[in-house]
């Protein structure tokens, strides 16, 4: 049976979550591969509303098993907030499995993020303040706090002090800020330790046994493709690989053993925090897909950025990821236009570029080119084939599928678990 990846192809909040909630019970587990609470899921569920920060989206789903992986850094006072408001609610959260070999944020990688990001004033990326860059620094400094190692108060208590002697140099010296004492992180970790002790696994083993015996595999990247680290708008990213090729890393299971990738996909685009953004719109139509889509953040509650659909930016999201299938989302949003633009290929300096330029300083200086599409104006909700989409919605969708570069598998006609027309089997 299949490994199946879910991406985000823009910037995020592409609503991952709810293709997640289409799978259902058809999957058997679902793997969060990287980020931490730095970026959301929302998934509505009837007339209740869920918004997840750390946890996978597979934790709403009776009968499937939800992982964190080795490639997230977890914030344990979010984690268990999240567990707490959940079983409060009713939801069954006795099955999760948290990887042994997941990094930790602790209070000195929130500290630093925040004073960091002050710092750089003009030059800020747009963090969300929540620790996620110094752990994954720190991580690759090898001097992080793995899960396992608060089942070793020895070794935990080294490590914290090894981390805090450069780390408190930095906050005394350079920001003028309080040092931080190796007992005040050390009994703050421990304090979770036996409650956590229940979910910490071996998880790339269990995961590598669960393909073997034919159970569908799920996973679900945090953040998006223009986000990765690597293949994003360097340097306004996330801190870790948001892309297909993150699952095998932050999971543990063989690229050979993913069989399909979905990404997500917005009929129109957003984004949160700095960077280049080439069909940002400043005028009545930004408010009005912001205040239609409602697109504020998940986690952070920040408005977001908004621009018209961005065709070369979804191509080169079907490459970098290797999308079998697409999934268009918040197509209703559009419900009111008259004609809906489309960025085709881009215009900088006088120079046409049909795809994504390489260079970053041409990328922030990209002028969109536009194609225009008729819109519809007719509520679109109530569809559930593609045949009840009226004749332009149709052709709207065909033609973001001829320019994306692979096939749009499902669409998204508003907020409900059910308000999704499929097109095509995302499973066989």
């Amino acid at each position: 049976m299949p490994g199946i990846v879910i991406v985000g192809a823009q910037w995020g909040d592409e609503g991952k979550g709810k293709a997640t909630d289409l799978l259902g019970s058809r999957i058997d587990y679902v793997v969060k591969f990287n980020g931490g609470n730095n970026a959301g899921h929302t998934v509505v569920v009837g007339n209740e509303k869920y918004a997840l920060h750390l946890l996978p989206s597979g934790i709403l789903t009776e009968g499937v098993t939800p992982v964190i992986g080795n490639g997230v850094v977890v914030d344990l006072e979010v984690l268990f907030h999240e567990l707490e408001a959940l079983s409060a609610r009713g939801v069954d959260v006795s099955k999760l499995r948290v990887s042994a070999n997941a990094h930790v944020i602790t209070h000195y990688h929130r500290t630093l993020d925040k004073v960091t990001e002050r710092f750089l004033g003009k030059r800020q990326i747009g963090t969300t303040g929540r620790g996620i860059g110094p752990a994954y620094a720190d991580k690759i400094n090898r001097v992080g706090i793995r899960i396992q190692d608060l089942y070793d108060e020895n070794i935990l208590r080294q490590k914290v002090e090894g981390a805090l002697d450069v780390k408190n140099h930095m906050l005394v010296k350079i920001y003028n800020r309080r040092a931080i004492a190796a007992d005040e992180i050390v009994d703050d970790l421990l304090a979770y330790a036996e409650r956590l002790r229940p979910m910490v696994a071996d998880t790339a083993l269990e995961l590598h046994r669960a393909l073997d015996d034919d159970k569908i595999v799920l996973f679900e990247g945090g953040q998006a493709t223009m986000l990765d680290v690597d293949h994003g708008t360097y340097p306004f990213v996330t801190s870790s690989n948001a892309t297909s090729g993150g699952a095998a890393t932050g999971s543990g299971v063989a690229p050979n053993r993913i069989d399909r990738v979905i990404a997500i996909v917005k009929a129109y685009t957003t984004r949160v925090g700095a960077g280049p953004f080439p069909t940002e719109l400043f005028d009545e139509w930004g408010e009005y897909l912001r205040k239609t889509g409602f697109e504020y953040g998940t986690t952070t509650g920040r408005q977001r950025r908004v621009g018209w659909y961005d065709a070369p930016v979804a191509r080169y999201a079907a490459r970098i990821n290797g999308v079998t299938d697409f999934v268009l989302t918040k197509l209703d949003v559009l419900d009111g236009l008259d004609t809906i633009p489309v960025c085709v290929a881009y215009d900088v300096d006088g120079v046409r570029f049909d795809e994504m330029p390489v260079n970053q300083s041409d990328f922030h200086h990209a002028k969109p080119i536009y194609e225009e599409f008729p819109g519809w104006n007719q509520d679109i909700t109530g569809c559930r084939s593609f045949d009840e989409l009226p004749k332009n919605a149709q052709d709207y969708v065909l033609a973001l599928e001829k320019m994306s570069g692979s096939r749009i598998s499902a669409i998204g006609v508003g907020p409900g678990r059910d308000a999704i027309v499929v097109r095509h089997d995302l499973v066989d």
